[in-house]
């Protein structure tokens, strides 16, 4: 009886088809029903394929087609100060002050340290008093004898005479007596030596006598004139050291670097590497409108350069920045370790965008006179040869496409070639198996 009862509510949850039958969707409904599920379908499909094709792809590495085929020869180097100038101090001295700070614009002869100077301007004090010393025995000699002194060497003269003729009468009378035995011998040798004395005296009296009114000799003036050339010598060097004290730009420039501090010993001789020690430079600068690329130039690549060849300048932290340059200096010497010939070009409008240091690439044109190039720069990486043929790979969307090419001329690191178009995307890297059509990856890219 139970199975009865569940077998009749079974039937009765049976759908009525007969009554479904006679309802159908309209036709617009069906319509988009079905367009709906085909274009769910599609993208199934294409999404299905796209998987596979990319599994298929092949990943390589790309360059750009360059315009720039007047290239002679690209090289990479540093930019350099032309004249960098490490500025030391004539003297040894400890820093007063210091006016300047690095990245500082400065003009010759301005004062940029200051050394403390008393000890070098009591030696200039001191030289200066002995430039006076000499100048008035120099004086005293040309001018020779005053009339006073004149006068007063004719009065000692007349008195020594007059007292040799008094002594003269002592000795005569002196021997008189003697004759007649009432002097002594004694008294009489007395009497001589006395008169020879005074004697003496006036011959060196009139001696002086004559000097005074004849002058100083010429030996004597020449003499005391050198002594005032060396006084004057002295002094000047004392106030060389003097002047040395403030240290000052030799050139206009600017402030590279700054190496002494207030309070710290600078050396004109031997600097120390010791803390504390004394210091050789105060402060590096240089002309920032004057600077060239240092480059090394490979010797297998040194043929194609020559003097006042021009170039275009080009610096990494810039690359929209472009410089007029011209070979400036080739080294006479090459470097054997490395192979290489340094190259300096100097670059001919600076601005305040270039630094020192930074990194630089040069483009060298054709000398004057030379033809140049035509057709469009491919790296060397990017042409393959097929017997006679050359050819390339551009990637276009996201396959390759083999291109034909014809060489126009060898360029540094590639070729001007004919065939392909200036920015068209070229695979330099990428398996041997690759053919033309196939799908590709560019290495990097998402």
């Amino acid at each position: 009886m139970a199975l009865d009862n569940r077998q009749s509510d079974l039937e009765s949850l049976r759908i009525d088809r007969s009554q479904s039958a006679d309802v159908k969707a309209p036709l617009w409904a069906r319509r988009y029903i079905q367009i709906g599920v085909a274009i769910v379908l599609l993208l199934i499909v294409v999404r299905g394929v796209s998987a596979v094709l990319a599994g298929n792809s092949v990943e390589v590495e790309t360059s750009r087609a360059s315009g720039e085929t007047n290239t002679v020869l690209s090289a990479s180097g540093y930019i350099v100060a032309h004249h960098k100038i490490n500025v030391n101090s004539k003297v040894t001295g400890r820093v007063e002050s210091i006016g300047v700070e690095k990245g500082d614009k400065v003009k010759e002869g301005q004062v940029l340290v200051r050394l403390e100077s008393q000890e070098f301007r009591a030696q200039e004090e001191q030289a200066r008093g002995y430039v006076q010393t000499a100048a008035g025995r120099l004086a005293e000699l040309q001018n020779g004898s005053r009339p006073e002194e004149v006068q007063q060497a004719e009065h000692n003269l007349s008195e020594a005479r007059a007292t040799a003729a008094n002594d003269k009468i002592s000795l005569d009378r002196n021997k008189d007596l003697f004759t007649q035995g009432v002097s002594s011998k004694q008294a009489l040798d007395d009497a001589i030596a006395k008169y020879e004395s005074s004697q003496q005296r006036v011959n060196s009296l009139e001696q002086s006598f004559r000097m005074s009114k004849i002058g100083p000799r010429a030996e004597q003036i020449e003499q005391a004139r050198g002594s005032l050339t060396q006084a004057k010598g002295q002094l000047a060097y004392a106030q060389s050291q003097l002047e040395a004290t403030l240290i000052r730009a030799p050139v206009n420039g600017t402030i590279l670097e700054r190496t002494a501090e207030k309070g710290e010993l600078i050396t004109a001789q031997f600097a120390s590497a010791a803390e504390g020690g004394p210091v050789g430079s105060v402060v590096a600068l240089a002309d920032l409108n004057d600077l060239q690329v240092e480059l090394d130039i490979s010797q297998d690549d040194f043929a194609r350069l020559g003097a006042k060849q021009k170039g275009i300048v080009s610096v990494d932290a810039f690359p929209d920045r472009k410089y007029q340059g011209v070979i400036a200096e080739i080294s006479p010497e090459a470097n054997r370790q490395k192979a290489t010939v340094q190259v300096k070009v100097q670059i001919l409008n600076p601005d305040e965008f270039l630094r020192p240091e930074m990194n630089a690439s040069v483009r060298f044109l054709p000398k004057e006179g030379e033809a140049r190039g035509s057709g469009v720069f491919v790296p060397t990486a990017a042409v393959r040869s097929d017997g006679a043929k050359k050819y390339v790979f551009v990637v276009t969307g996201s396959r390759v496409d083999r291109r034909d090419i014809s060489v126009v001329g060898p360029r540094s690191g590639g070729f001007a070639v004919e065939g392909v178009k200036e920015g068209d995307t070229l695979v330099t890297t990428a398996p041997a198996t690759l053919k033309d059509g196939n799908p590709v990856k560019i290495k990097g890219q998402k």
